[in-house]
């Protein structure tokens, strides 16, 4: 029993299929009938020279009837996983060869890190006792930031700064192929279209040079770089670098499931991005954080490509450039007040004596409900980030770059469960000086997560001007409506085909819409408006109609005469 709540304690979660035998869990009898070349559900146990030791001797030794045995035991345990694993790399590595094989020699250095940390986290990553509101001048009200106005030589501060997009997501949640980023979202414009033209404007608006950098990844850097071409006559540099390739690992060996540096064929799933915590790494490795610094760049601000909210702001901007040198500022997360629908996203807390940002994984499943409370936690991040380019480089150089790590089940292609090793950008936020919060308006944040989203950013609740999207100065709440599209509008082409043009939606409150549903052109939506077709049943709502709170349900056909 003691045995069994070691291993539990060792992998949590991830206990290798191989300890889950209660055969095997009689301790000695177990550890004397391993060998060195046995294997256990794919782990070697000695199976190289470099990572040789007998568990007879081992049991023996690290196995009295104390708990420090047990102790010795489990590091040893860890040892043999890092051993195995590094031999693992070092095969993966052995087949690639060029240019190629140094990027993936730096990637699987910050494997190795990040598998290391794994390795060693005991518990859950909080204490929830001395978890603390923030103080309240470490998040700063907007209104507070924006009263000091814009100074004439914000071209100046336009100058430092460096705008980075996360661009290393598929469409495929929304049924397109290739990078979301080229999907498009307004008028035929792409977020990258958009993007491109929000940063334009501020360069021929302020004559400043703003650069725009994008962070792609093994999936989406190919596609990106054919679009960027049409930008090339655009008063925009664009940079690009990629976030690490780190191998998927096996849930109950905890070692690669590639079997080559290939990414075809039986290699094609088994590859992953690691979250967009790994900005910082990627970055520093690529040379271009270096790069930017010798130029004058001083800050990047950081966001998701699909949250069209997410616009350089310049009294923010202001803010950060204008702190006196012994409390400048490194990092200023962009919060917003909390509602019912974000109840999981992460949100900023005060612990030891630091800002630091709680996500949900995070949190002990005793205080999951806790968390989620609008009251105590009112804020979340939108992940609109501004960071000193210099820190970053002092971080990653001391190696003092901290981030929880976020274990991410999967299941590829055969059924073979794996996990992923992510990281989160925000998370970072402890390692920084003189971190701030700002709780900005909630039309910051724009995400286009779903097609429901989609049709939000594409009515004539917002106007587009210069790549931005405003509400509409006719949209009498500030508030915008609950949409909910079914799963007959998931894909994007089933979605366009199903609209002859996007209804007006000012006066909307809430839709809700399912089944097999068609809307004709110049339809309006007010108030709460429910549309259920049945199975089997379909329901086309003609043009011109206004709809205002109102249910649709049954079967309603419109034909051709």
């Amino acid at each position: 029993m003691i045995f069994r709540m070691f291993l539990n304690n060792v992998f949590g979660e991830t206990l290798p299929q191989c300890f889950s035998d209660p055969a095997l869990l009689r301790e000695e009898s177990w550890l004397v009938r391993e060998r060195e070349t046995r294997r256990c559900s794919g782990t070697t146990f000695g199976s190289s020279p470099t990572a040789s030791f007998s568990l007879q001797s081992l049991s023996k030794e690290l196995l009295p009837s104390d708990l420090y045995g047990m102790a010795q035991f489990q590091e040893v345990m860890r040892q043999q996983l890092e051993s195995s694993m590094h031999v693992e790399l070092e095969k993966l590595l052995s087949t690639v060869k060029g240019p190629d094989a140094e990027v993936s020699k730096k990637d699987f250095e910050g494997f190795r890190k990040i598998f290391h940390r794994f390795l060693q986290v005991k518990g859950p990553s909080v204490e929830w006792p001395k978890i603390n509101r923030p103080p309240e001048d470490s998040i700063q009200p907007y209104d507070k930031i924006k009263v000091k106005g814009i100074p004439d030589n914000i071209a100046d501060s336009l100058n430092k700064l460096v705008v980075v997009k996360l661009n290393g997501g598929l469409g495929t949640s929304m049924g397109c192929k290739g990078p979301k980023s080229l999907i498009s979202v307004r008028n035929e414009n792409t977020f990258l279209d958009l993007t491109v033209q929000q940063i334009e404007h501020l360069n021929k608006k302020y004559n400043a040079d703003v650069p725009l950098v994008l962070m792609n990844s093994f999936n989406t850097d190919e596609d990106t770089k054919k679009i960027l071409q049409k930008y090339t006559h655009h008063r925009v540099k664009i940079h690009t670098f990629n976030q690490s390739r780190y191998p998927r690992i096996n849930k109950e060996s905890l070692l690669p499931v590639a079997t080559d540096m290939g990414m075809t064929g039986e290699n094609a799933d088994v590859w992953y991005p690691p979250g967009h915590g790994d900005i910082y790494a990627s970055f520093y490795n690529s040379g271009l954080l270096e790069q930017l610094i010798a130029e004058g760049k001083e800050y990047i601000f950081v966001s998701n490509i699909d949250n069209l909210g997410a616009t350089v702001d310049l009294c923010i901007l202001n803010h950060l450039v204008s702190q006196p040198n012994g409390k400048r500022c490194e990092f200023i997360m962009e919060v917003t007040d909390k509602t019912r629908a974000d109840v999981k996203g992460g949100t900023l807390i005060q612990y030891d004596g630091k800002l630091r940002l709680l996500e949900i994984a995070q949190v002990p499943k005793a205080h999951v409900d806790e968390f989620k409370s609008v009251t105590k936690f009112k804020i979340f991040n939108t992940n609109n980030l501004w960071i000193s380019l210099s820190a970053i480089q002092r971080l990653q150089e001391q190696n003092a770059m901290d981030m929880e790590i976020i274990v991410n089940p999967k299941t590829i292609d055969g059924g073979l469960n794996v996990i992923q090793l992510e990281t989160a950008v925000g998370a970072a936020i402890k390692c920084f000086d003189n971190a701030l919060g700002i709780n900005v308006p909630r039309s910051r944040f724009l995400p286009v997560k779903t097609t429901s989203d989609l049709l939000l950013v594409m009515s004539n609740l917002y106007s587009l001007e210069a790549g931005s999207l405003t509400m509409s100065k006719r949209r009498e709440f500030p508030t915008t409506p609950h949409v909910k599209l079914g799963s007959s509008f998931t894909k994007v082409q089933e979605y366009i085909s199903r609209f002859e043009s996007i209804p007006d939606m000012l006066e909307l409150d809430h839709l809700t819409v399912s089944g097999d549903v068609t809307f004709g052109k110049q339809v309006s939506l007010k108030g709460t408006v429910i549309i259920i077709a049945n199975h089997g049943d379909r329901i086309d709502i003609p043009a011109g109609s206004m709809l205002e709170n109102k249910i649709v349900s049954g079967n309603l056909r419109i034909l051709d005469h």
